[in-house]
């Protein structure tokens, strides 16, 4: 998965996703694809205290961007 992203280095040096088995780690758009099949937003979407919870839902984006 990393060798079909060209900004895979960039990308993973910048991704504050807490999940250590997450396959997706540095691959924004298979992150994303991802998430948003189940209603939620990437870690890269909430403040740390938050995305350590791991609630990436739609809700509690708002609840903390609202």
């Amino acid at each position: 998965m990393a060798g079909d992203c060209e900004k895979y280095q960039a990308n993973l040096e910048r991704c504050t996703c807490t999940y250590e088995g997450c396959p997706r780690h540095g691959n924004c758009c298979a992150c994303l694809q991802y998430h948003l099949e189940s209603r939620e937003l990437p870690a890269c979407a909430f403040p740390a205290e938050v995305e350590r919870t791991w609630d990436r839902s739609f809700e509690r984006f708002i609840k903390t961007h609202g």
